[in-house]
């Protein structure tokens, strides 16, 4: 159902006193024209507004109501927000549309909160697609299976042992297989580890035990069916409309794959969505670097990125992908994990790290790396240390993404390196993966977690990512436990290391403005500034004047994209 404004305004005072923007009267008169709402515009020369008017998508006029309204033409639409906040639409610094599309077609565990909810999804997937092949699916959590977030191939053969059964981790790192995938791959006991990856296996006997570890995964792929260029397309559809419905017109999806001639079906599969008129979002994409290989990569990894230049996409990052999870002790970490002997390996030897961001920056291009353990952190900062030096003059923007842990020592190098610390708030809190995380690395390295409030002020950057469909993509809820490190989800939590709280402004800025920036789109979108991209966003409630712990009680009612709405309605008079 459409949400109208004048239906669900209430009536409010406008904000008073808002300084006139000046700028140039158009030819012909703006083509809508907000007025009567409180605009918070991230633009530090002019925090604050009455009214805003767009021509052409474009933002043509910030200000007062009497200023702004000036530009009003024959054939302006004009609405009155009664009041209303209005904020620049957000970003996302962090997502997988295409995973998570796959999170909800295939066989979808999302739903399931326990694992007898699983196991009757599964039963309802098997009855679904009759046969003898493979059922596979995603979206189990690892907090179901402590102590280590490990899974049991017993609990899959409860549904079944006569069909294969697949399913990969909610975060993507693992996957959970019943005793008939494991004999069909071939998996037993003698079968070693892969490079990068882990076979989980029972203490005593070394069987294997049902999971697979990151680059292990790659062990079940030929069994695996990959998806269409339709479910590619169908999945980059729905993340945009999701991403419209909670605010969203930018964001940047991390990890995309290409050949080594440089095609990628992702990148054919955005050029077709955006050609149909359905890419209501600006999109940064990042080429995933593949661990199994080396720098004779690049050539394919250059011409892949300029493949979707041709294509009018901008897909000028590379994803590096340094470790992998805590529970499971795949991330690298500085200190083994408590009671081991574990640090976690590296999945980029640091050496060649080094060189393959130092070529990249050299060809003008973006790193951005996953990194969870402290030793993945310094590897990452000392690889972006390394190409700054090689290459002062470039702008790389680097992100590090996650840093579920970061040892005190290196805090300040973000602000000194010009690294944006892409955080996920909606980890910041006390909930059941943070138990099983805190368990393995121990009360003291438990003291460096996700230290948000600590690199702004060492001078460094947020720009919040969701890493979507790990965890809700909604910024609202984001907003609320950046401010408050809870959430409604456990509302008896204590707060996760509240000194690492950011206000609401600078949390609105790590979901707008610096989203734009490490995007390279902060001349286009991000801010309410004359000039720009009419990206915006209408909430039902003021989230200034809310308590931190109510903030994700507001809701999006109108999203404009290039000043036309894509989530919700405008009403108003010509």
């Amino acid at each position: 159902m459409k949400r109208s404004i004048v239906c669900l305004a209430t009536a409010a005072a406008g904000l008073a006193g808002a300084p006139a923007i000046h700028a140039a009267p158009p030819k012909a008169g703006a083509d809508l024209i907000l007025t009567h709402a409180r605009v918070y515009t991230v633009d530090a020369k002019h925090p604050w507004a009455e009214a805003i008017a767009i021509r052409k998508g474009k933002i043509i006029a910030v200000g007062s109501n009497a200023a702004v309204v000036r530009q009003k033409g024959r054939s302006t639409r004009v609405v009155d927000l009664h009041g209303r906040l209005v904020l620049p639409a957000f970003g996302d610094a962090h997502v997988h549309p295409v995973f998570g599309g796959m999170t909800y077609s295939r066989c979808s565990l999302r739903a399931g909160k326990t694992l007898e909810d699983y196991h009757s999804i599964i039963r309802g997937c098997i009855t679904k697609t009759p046969g003898t092949g493979a059922v596979f699916g995603v979206g189990w959590e690892d907090s179901l299976f402590p102590p280590n977030g490990v899974p049991r191939k017993e609990e899959l053969d409860k549904v079944s042992t006569d069909r294969p059964l697949i399913f990969r981790s909610l975060g993507g790192h693992s996957l959970w297989l019943n005793s008939k995938a494991l004999a069909l791959i071939g998996i037993t006991k003698d079968t070693p580890d892969p490079p990068n990856g882990k076979i989980d296996r029972d203490a005593a006997t070394g069987d294997p035990v049902g999971g697979l570890e990151e680059a292990a995964m790659g062990l079940a792929d030929p069994f695996i069916p990959p998806p269409s260029s339709q479910e590619m397309q169908d999945a980059i559809i729905y993340m945009a409309k999701y991403a419209n419905s909670i605010g969203i017109t930018d964001w940047h999806d991390a990890g995309v794959e290409y050949t080594a001639a440089g095609r990628s079906p992702t990148l054919d599969a955005y050029a077709a969505v955006r050609d149909q008129g359905k890419l209501t979002s600006h999109v940064s994409i990042a080429l995933r670097w593949q661990n199994e290989h080396g720098l004779e990569q690049l050539p394919g990894l250059f011409r892949a990125s300029d493949y979707g230049r041709r294509l009018g996409l901008h897909a000028n990052a590379v994803k590096f992908y340094v470790d992998g999870v805590i529970p499971q002790k795949t991330a690298a970490m500085l200190e083994p994990y408590e009671g081991s002997s574990e640090r976690g390996t590296p999945e980029i030897a640091p050496a060649l790290l080094k060189e393959a961001v130092t070529r990249v920056v050299g060809h003008n291009m973006q790193p951005h790396f996953h990194v969870i353990g402290d030793g993945a952190v310094r590897e990452a900062l000392d690889a972006v240390e390394a190409a700054e030096r090689a290459h002062p003059a470039a702008d790389p923007r680097p992100m590090l993404s996650h840093l579920n842990v970061v040892d005190p020592a290196d805090v300040a190098r973000f602000g000194k390196l010009g690294a944006a610390a892409i955080l996920q708030p909606l980890w910041a809190s006390e909930y059941p993966y943070m138990r099983l995380m805190e368990t393995a690395i121990g009360p003291n390295r438990s003291k460096s977690i996700y230290p948000a409030k600590s690199i702004l002020n060492t001078g460094g950057m947020l720009a919040y990512g969701s890493d979507w469909p790990v965890a809700s993509a909604n910024p609202l809820e984001g907003i609320e436990v950046a401010l408050t490190r809870t959430t409604h989800a456990g509302p008896d939590f204590e707060p996760l290391l509240p000194q690492e709280d950011v206000t609401l402004r600078e949390a609105i800025k790590a979901y707008t403005l610096n989203v734009a920036y490490v995007n390279h789109f902060e001349k286009m979108t991000g801010s309410i500034t004359i000039g720009k991209s009419a990206d915006l966003i209408v909430l039902d409630q003021d989230i200034f004047k809310l308590v931190p712990a109510k903030i994700s009680d507001a809701k999006v009612l109108v999203t404009m994209f290039e000043g036309r709405e894509v989530f919700g309605q405008l009403e108003g008079t010509r």
